[in-house]
């Protein structure tokens, strides 16, 4: 148990920030890289669905760190670098006369700081955290593209989690609370996963964000014709995620994610890869 313990805090790999309710020890960090590509695609989730003006190509470069304030308490950081691509027109055009330009822009996203704290650890380990998210996105007036919300974001979030040999569950209940009239959406999801032979973790998730629809902000049209960071984003997603152990402090981690449902969001799978590292 208390091995799979310090294993299950590799479980953020694709997350955009830790949701395990596995603390770090005092004094120990938790660091990964990740790279995350939606590449090539030109339609969103809607009611019904609908096109962007041009096919776009988003990426995200990550860097991830848990630090053990304490053996309860972990301070988490999250700083994402985005990198994205508008590139041809859709086919047919949805506008008469594009309204949006051919662009590449790479720019910070949204950066958070958040805590996490275990106030219960027996069979069930349960911990609550909160993070920030700062705004410090861009955006291109011309291409539309814009790298993160433009908001502030206020993420709480119930977390709970059980090992049992070599297979645990988790799972989390929050809302990120958005500034910058965005709605704020409900979130809940868990996933559950198993050690095959030494070296080895396979995890399936399940990841629903459910819009309040209490946000009127108003966006530039070229913005909504990318569909990016627009308001009333929502999301059904699932997927695998792998983990490979090279040794108790390195490996390298991979991830596919998909979505059943949403809105406003890219109809395109995601493909992440990383390398961690534990100190």
């Amino acid at each position: 148990m208390k091995k799979l313990a310090k294993l299950v805090i590799l479980i953020i790999t694709l997350q955009a920030y830790s949701q395990s309710p596995w603390t770090q020890k005092k004094g120990n960090y938790y660091t990964q890289l990740s790279f995350t590509s939606i590449s090539g695609y030109n339609t969103l989730f809607g009611n019904p669905d609908y096109n962007t003006e041009r096919e776009i190509s988003d990426r995200t470069l990550q860097f991830f760190t848990e630090y053990g304030l304490s053996d309860k308490t972990s301070l988490l950081v999250n700083i994402p670098f985005k990198m994205m691509e508008t590139g041809e027109l859709t086919s047919p055009s949805i506008t008469a006369i594009p309204l949006t330009s051919s662009a590449t822009e790479s720019a910070l996203g949204n950066i958070s700081l958040g805590i996490k704290h275990n106030f219960y650890h027996k069979k069930w380990v349960l911990s609550g955290q909160l993070s920030i998210e700062a705004n410090t996105s861009s955006y291109d007036a011309a291409s539309g593209i814009r790298t993160g919300y433009d908001a502030w974001s206020f993420t709480p979030l119930f977390l709970a989690g059980r090992g049992f040999g070599k297979t645990y569950i988790q799972g989390f209940i929050g809302a990120d609370i958005r500034t910058n009239d965005y709605s704020s959406n409900f979130k809940i999801g868990g996933e559950i996963g198993r050690k095959l032979g030494n070296f080895i973790w396979l995890i399936g998730f399940v990841d629903v964000s459910s819009s309040f629809k209490n946000g009127d902000v108003m966006l530039p049209a070229e913005n909504q014709l990318t569909g990016l960071y627009v308001n009333d984003q929502e999301y059904g997603a699932f997927g695998l995620k792998a983990i490979g152990e090279f040794s108790n402090n390195f490996g390298i981690t991979a991830g596919y994610g998909g979505a059943f449902s949403g809105n406003n969001v890219a109809k395109q799978a995601a493909l992440t890869f990383g390398v961690y590292h534990k100190f």
